[in-house]
This record gives structure tokens, C-alpha cells and sequence, in this order.
């Protein structure tokens, strides 16, 4: 094992890596402290690890100080039956007048697949001058695993698909600065392809049967491999069956006993346990996200039926069974995870007289803000309705601006001295900060 080690730390440090879109995630490195990086497969956590070593090789360090391993790799499949010390053992077999004397830049690439990993990358941050990086597709990451095992050890920090800006990026589009007549038209075609595409950055400029073929690629990756796997489900079927029902009705209201129940009506036999193990699980592996209301009460909060968005709008127009998909459904989605890239303290919030705004989010600074999503108010009675439950929420919450985010339509209005923001969803994304 020491040898195929030592064969994959060679390889490695020979490749001319692909860094890709340069991402606008900003981890900071902290003395003493692992960086973790977490996100849903496919998201790219591998190659902004890339682009991190292209970085320090540019600061100077040679490639000789970089510790690459993929614990995906089929290679090191053997490195769960045997102690992991082996690791250094094959690297410090290579470099031996680098141990203790010149600081070891050591990437961990989906790290949560190697048993044991928490004690190990503990221990290397105690007793080895290093630097580590991990990256990893579980939530767990963030609380379980490192609170308990890396004793203060370690920092996370969460990567999601291209996010609308990270898109331009990618397209080569300069989203910063004034925009002029042209500049607007160009950004705004370029939402409407990001509306069609999605952000797995592997889908972007791909053609549509082959982006379909590969979102649903991933759904069966994420589904078996991070849920029916990772927590040795033996029905997987009734997972499969709950995943494609979450799909259909995105960013709609459920409670585990109509879910409990659906599955019953296709002969599973899940019990409300289970189900809500599904949907934790879902969650953990950055699949599917739940959306509380918001209540004072926990207890009210917990019971209320909650909101489920999908880790990215168009991997449902892939997977979804729905012939007509609601694309008012979907541009909530895609507001929810731009959203959620800024803050889990996300909810829904529902006025004294029973009207719903779709999310109150509060910010680093102890803000809140309300955001109603609405594909379009060109009827009256919509337009009406949705200003309605944003002007109700305002008043109870003590907030004296809310944002509506449409399609295509900007304007600012005031309404009972309170000012609503009208924007598009293209200017919207644009006037969040970066992750």
C-alpha cells in the first residue's frame, strides 16, 4: 500500500491541474485549524482545492510540499482496513528531510469516505508541521464529526453550484461596475441561459440532452452513494420513490405523515421514523433543503408543515416526472439557494390573517429581511395578493422595507409608508454579496 501511495503522491505532483472558474468563495486559512470545505457532489470542491494549490504554488511553494489523495480513488479503497498512518509514512518515505522542517500542504479530497479520518487528521494537525484541507459531501462535517472529533480543530465552510455572478465568471461576462444598455441585455440573456442550465459547473454550455443525462446522473450519485450507502438503508426504492415526490412538488409545503403516507400508498412499508431520517439524510448530503416557518414557538415551528427546495433549480427540470413544471416554483427555488448561500437562518413566514411570504432571512449583522418571490404580477389580483402578505409581515415583524423578486420587472413603491423593493431576479441575484 505504501508503494501505490507514494505512486499517487508522485502522479499527482506532476499534473498540470484544471482550475477552471475561479470560484468567489474566500476561505481563510487559520493557524492550528483544518479548512474544511462541504458541498453536494459535483459542485466542484475538487477543483477549488485546485485552485488553492495553483495559489500557493504561486506564493511559492514547491509542488514537493503538496499531499494530494482523492479517498474516492478505488486505489485506496485498502486504506479503510488498515491504519492510516501509512499515509505519512509513504509521503515522509519520499521526503523524509521535509518532516518537521518545512510546513506540508495536505489535501484530503472527500475525506467523510475514509473511516477513521477524524482521529487520524487530529492527530497530523497536533504532531506534524502541516497545513490540511479537507473537503467532504456531508453536513455532518459541519457538527457531528468535527465538534466531537477534531475538538476545536477545524473551520468549515460550505461551496455550492456556480451561483448567477460565478456563471458570468465562467462565461466570461463582467458582472461589477455600471451597466449600459448593452451590458444589460448581454447579463440579462445570460440569466435566461442560467435559468435553462442551472449551476453544476460540468452542465454549463453543455447541450440539453446531455445536461439531462448528467443532472440525472447525479440524482442517482447523490441518492446511493450519499444516502442509501452511506446510512446502509435496505429499501432503497421507497428513498428513490420520496426523492422523485420532493422533486414534483418543489418548494411546496409537506409533513412527514403526507409523506409517511404517500410512500404507504406505493406499498412501502416506512415508517415516520424513517421518513424523517430520508429527509435529514437528504439534507445532509446538500440534496434537499427544509424551510421552517417562523414562530416564536419552537414547538409550533417544528410541527407546522415545512418547505422543500432542491440544491439546484434546473437539476429538477431534469429529474422532475411533472410534464408542466411551475416555473414560479422553480424561481423560488433558485431565490432560495442564492439565498442559502449567504445564511441557513432562512424560513417562511406566514401573516396573522393566514397570507405567506416565502422567506425571512437574518444576516450577519442581526438584520432581518423579508422576500416574496412571484413570477410575474401582470394580474391585478396576484400583484395585489403578494403586496398584501409583504406589507402584513412588515407591520407584525416591525420592518419597514420587504423585497418582491419577479422574473422581469423592477419598480419601487411605497405602500402604508413602507418601501418595497420590486426587482428582477437577474438584479436580485446581482445585489446579493458574495458567499
Amino acid at each position: 500500500m505504501k508503494q501505490v501511495l507514494q505512486e499517487i503522491i508522485l502522479d499527482f505532483q506532476e499534473l498540470q491541474l484544471e482550475t477552471g472558474t475561479p470560484r468567489r468563495l474566500k476561505l481563510t486559512t487559520l493557524p492550528g485549524k483544518a479548512s474544511v470545505c462541504i458541498g453536494v457532489r459535483r459542485c466542484g470542491k475538487s477543483t477549488y482545492l485546485f485552485q488553492i494549490m495553483e495559489q500557493l504554488k504561486r506564493d511559492g511553494v514547491q509542488a514537493e510540499n503538496i499531499l494530494y489523495l482523492n479517498f474516492f480513488d478505488d486505489r485506496l479503497h485498502a486504506l479503510q482496513h488498515m491504519g492510516l498512518e501509512v499515509i505519512l509514512e509513504a509521503y515522509f518515505g519520499l521526503y523524509p528531510e521535509k518532516k518537521n522542517s518545512r510546513t506540508v500542504y495536505c489535501f484530503f479530497d472527500e475525506v467523510q469516505a475514509l473511516p477513521g479520518w477524524e482521529p487520524f487528521v487530529d492527530r497530523l494537525m497536533r504532531t506534524e508541521k502541516c497545513q490540511v484541507y479537507l473537503t467532504g459531501s456531508s453536513a455532518r462535517m459541519l457538527s457531528k464529526e468535527i465538534a466531537t472529533q477534531m475538538r476545536g480543530r477545524a473551520i468549515s465552510w460550505e461551496l455550492f453550484p456556480f451561483s448567477f455572478r460565478e456563471f458570468l465568471d465562467a462565461k466570461g461576462i463582467k458582472s461589477s461596475g455600471p451597466h449600459s444598455a448593452k451590458k444589460r441585455l448581454t447579463i440579462r440573456k445570460a440569466f435566461e441561459d442560467y435559468w435553462e442550465t442551472g449551476g453544476f459547473p460540468e452542465v454549463t454550455g453543455l447541450e440539453k440532452y446531455l445536461r439531462l443525462k448528467i443532472h440525472q446522473e447525479y440524482f442517482q450519485a447523490v441518492l446511493f452513494r450519499d444516502v442509501v450507502e452511506r446510512h446502509n438503508i435496505s429499501h432503497p426504492r421507497a428513498v428513490t420513490d420520496l426523492a422523485h415526490r420532493l422533486m414534483d412538488n418543489i418548494a411546496s409545503l409537506h409533513t412527514v405523515n403526507r409523506l409517511t403516507g404517500y410512500l404507504k400508498s406505493l406499498g412501502h412499508k416506512s415508517p415516520k421514523a424513517a421518513v424523517s431520517d430520508y429527509l435529514e439524510w437528504f439534507e445532509d448530503a446538500f440534496f434537499f433543503f427544509s424551510v421552517r416557518i417562523f414562530d416564536p414557538s419552537l414547538s409550533r415551528s417544528k410541527t407546522n408543515p415545512r418547505k422543500i427546495y432542491c440544491i439546484d433549480h434546473s437539476l429538477v427540470t431534469s429529474v422532475a416526472s411533472g410534464i408542466l413544471i411551475n416555473s414560479g416554483h422553480l424561481l423560488e427555488n433558485m431565490i432560495f439557494t442564492a439565498l442559502r448561500r449567504l445564511t441557513s437562518d432562512i424560513w417562511y413566514y406566514k401573516t396573522a390573517k393566514g397570507l405567506e411570504v416565502d422567506f425571512i432571512i437574518h444576516l450577519q449583522d442581526r438584520s432581518r429581511r423579508l422576500i416574496q418571490v412571484c413570477e410575474t404580477l401582470s394580474h391585478k389580483d396576484t400583484r395585489t395578493r403578494e403586496l398584501r402578505a409583504l406589507d402584513q409581515a412588515m407591520e407584525e415583524l416591525g420592518l419597514d422595507s420587504g423585497t418582491l423578486v419577479t422574473r422581469d420587472h423592477d419598480e419601487d413603491m411605497e405602500l402604508n409608508g413602507r418601501r418595497i423593493e420590486i426587482i428582477s431576479a437577474w438584479r436580485f441575484l446581482l445585489s446579493l454579496p458574495d458567499e
